[in-house]
């Protein structure tokens, strides 16, 4: 049944193409800047566009306004009309508290992150909770809530009028790039916000896996031999790593990390602060107070566009000058910066990327000396000292600048829409899952299914039985994490699988079905075999985790492997003792008047107790080494001897006596 829901869904892509409309676009949704593309056949040859917007440009500015004051003043009714791109952009100086940019670091996220609650000091506008989700919103200065989402669907609808425009045509599907460490969250919010903008999400697809699509199709695709291609992708306000094996036009993701908070908006946080340094430092005679420059949004905002403007003119020069009249009452700033300045004071942000660049490595089994190509994606690769640092983490292989970092995404977007529609052959595009998923099992331990790293779509089996005698229901929990009990691991979802005919524990086979299909959308299903019952759910998106915590979790798993180790198997061999005790104790009842006058009875009857109250002794406290778990085994292989010979004595007096009439 769930082959052919996949097998329907592959059919509907194709019908959806045909129906809606005869394009897929690609769109990278950026932090701080957002572009589209669509397939295009030339000379019978399939290649991947970028669609100039109404300015002319290649790229669209990832920022949102609304004029609210002008609205007022034309006593218009209904909420204010949004402005998109590149002339909210232009009116951001005037209008900082009605201007939404880099709202992507905020989707999918709480209010109560501390990442967010960094972002309200720094931002111009105004971070407040959701109502309804309790995630972090934006607020207008007249009181319009507005979440991440909707500011992301207003930016989609600006790109699919774009792509409308310039094909000439209605645009229905689309395939929507997301950082690759985004969590579920994130991730069915953006596809939401697809959805809000009139858009079919027909997959979602890690930013630096469509760069290597981009960069892969034409230079490896047709190539029989392995390339290992890692990408570096530093954006406006993300940071991925991935590590690709490309052979034979299939692209197989091994590996990826990456921070979902660190991005072109760090760095110019950073310079916005030195910027403030220098401005009192050299207005020391006029008692500046720092906290009036900060709590002034349209000073900050005129700081920040200057720092973004430094640190791209240090991207290619050596040395900059920024002049910023009448910045606080009637103090100018001015002030010469180099490329060294710059670099010594973002180099802690510099760093913050070589963790996760080492941890793809390993989890991929690679040694940095194994890569063939490494692909720079995002504005922040232009920085001289983040190409010189990649060079160096990867013992002096040169990273490959021949692609645009603004545009390679997007372009990788759509072929990965050409492939869903038919368009490229001969393309496969495989990804993987972030962490370990698994089941809770008798005891409190976590048996995996799926590995970390695993790709994807995959579909796994297992077999599991009841741990309690006449169970007529099971409840399956299905957990993300490293670790070899349920307690230290993240619960994701809760499958109930009601009506198995009562029988002894250890007898029902319970079928436990995990199935992810290539969004990543998990589905969890499990049947009695016997019976034929069967159930199903799909894990809901809103129980994803961030990249802290799935580093968090790896880390802790290492740390604690082998303890969790000792602890899974002192468990596994009470749970071996606890059903052997259980069928002795039945059988003792069983045979009860044929044995009560044998002397060995009492024996395996007062061995049976003691191991019983052992048993919930460890249950009480599993990390209690006083209790010998060998000792029990011994105890245990050894009464099962007894139970054996006592039980043939048995039967054999059993079979003596004569029958009863």
């Amino acid at each position: 049944m769930l082959s052919s829901r996949i097998s329907l869904a592959k059919l509907s892509t194709r019908q959806l193409c045909r129906q809606l409309s005869s394009k897929i676009i690609g769109v990278d949704l950026g932090t701080t800047n957002s572009a589209v593309a669509y397939i295009r056949d030339s000379n019978d040859k399939k290649s991947s566009v970028i669609i100039e917007n109404d300015m002319g440009d290649r790229t669209t500015p990832s920022v949102v306004a609304f004029d609210i004051k002008q609205h007022k003043e034309n006593n218009n009714e209904g909420a204010p009309e949004a402005i998109v791109g590149t002339r909210a952009k232009r009116q951001q100086m005037i209008n900082p508290e009605n201007t939404f940019f880099a709202t992507k670091r905020l989707i999918g996220r709480s209010i109560d992150d501390d990442e967010v609650q960094r972002d309200i000091k720094l931002l111009p506008y105004r971070i407040v909770k959701n109502p309804h989700t309790g995630q972090a919103a934006v607020m207008t200065t007249d009181g319009q809530i507005k979440s991440p989402g909707e500011i992301s669907a207003l930016l989609l609808k600006y790109l699919k009028k774009t792509a409308e425009d310039y094909l000439n045509e209605d645009v229905n599907l689309a395939v929507i790039t997301v950082p690759a460490y985004f969590n579920d969250s994130q991730r069915q919010a953006t596809k939401d916000a697809g959805k809000l903008a009139g858009l079919k999400v027909l997959r979602v697809v890690n930013e630096p896996t469509a760069a290597a699509l981009s960069f892969g199709l034409d230079t490896m695709t047709n190539k029989k031999e392995r390339n290992l291609v890692a990408v570096y992708d530093l954006g406006g306000g993300t940071f991925d790593i991935s590590i690709l094996d490309i052979e034979d036009g299939i692209f197989e993701v091994r590996s990826t990390n990456g921070d979902t908070h660190l991005g072109g908006e760090d760095f110019d946080n950073v310079v916005v602060n030195y910027f403030i340094d220098q401005f009192i430092t050299q207005n020391r005679d006029g008692n500046i107070n720092r906290e009036d420059i900060v709590r002034n949004r349209e000073i900050m905002q005129r700081l920040k566009e200057n720092a973004e403007r430094v640190k791209i003119d240090l991207s290619h020069v050596k040395e900059t000058t920024v002049e910023i009249p009448f910045l606080f009452k009637n103090y100018h700033f001015n002030l010469k910066m180099k490329e060294e300045e710059l670099d010594k004071m973002t180099q802690h942000l510099i760093d913050k990327t070589i963790p996760p660049v080492n941890r793809a490595l390993k989890d991929a089994d690679i040694e940095p000396e194994d890569i063939d190509e490494i692909i720079m994606v995002g504005g922040m690769t232009r920085m001289p000292r983040i190409r010189n640092m990649v060079k160096d983490l990867f013992h002096g292989k040169i990273p490959n600048t021949s692609v645009n970092p603004d545009e390679t995404v997007a372009i990788g977007a759509a072929i990965q829409g050409g492939v869903l529609s038919g368009e490229i052959k001969d393309v496969l595009l495989l990804d993987v899952t972030p962490l370990t998923l698994g089941i809770e099992t008798f005891g409190g331990t976590f048996s995996p299914l799926i590995p970390r790293n695993t790709t994807v779509p995959v579909k796994k089996t297992e077999v599991f039985s009841t741990g309690v005698d006449n169970q007529t229901g099971v409840d399956i929990k299905v957990y993300q994490g490293e670790r070899g009990l349920v307690r230290d691991n993240k619960l994701i979802g809760d499958l109930k699988l009601s009506g198995i005919p009562p029988m002894p524990k250890g007898t029902p086979q319970i079928a436990v079905t995990f199935d992810i299909d290539a969004d990543g959308i998990i589905n969890v299903s499990a049947s009695e075999r016997s019976s034929g019952k069967e159930k199903s759910i799909t894990v809901v998106a809103n129980t994803g985790l961030t990249e802290e915590e799935i580093q968090k979790l790896v880390d802790e798993a290492n740390a604690n492997r082998e303890q969790d180790n000792l602890i899974r198997q002192r468990m596994e061999l009470m749970t071996k003792a606890d059903i052997m005790i259980s069928d002795t104790e039945k059988s003792c009842k069983q045979f009860n008047k044929l044995l009560s006058s044998d002397p060995e009875y009492k024996e395996l009857t007062e061995e049976a107790q003691y191991l019983r109250n052992q048993i919930m002794a460890f249950k009480k406290d599993e990390n209690d080494m006083s209790i010998d778990v060998n000792d029990i085994k011994k105890r245990t292989d050894t009464l099962q001897g007894k139970v054996f010979k006592l039980f043939q004595r048995a039967a054999s007096k059993k079979d003596s006596q004569p029958p009863s009439t």
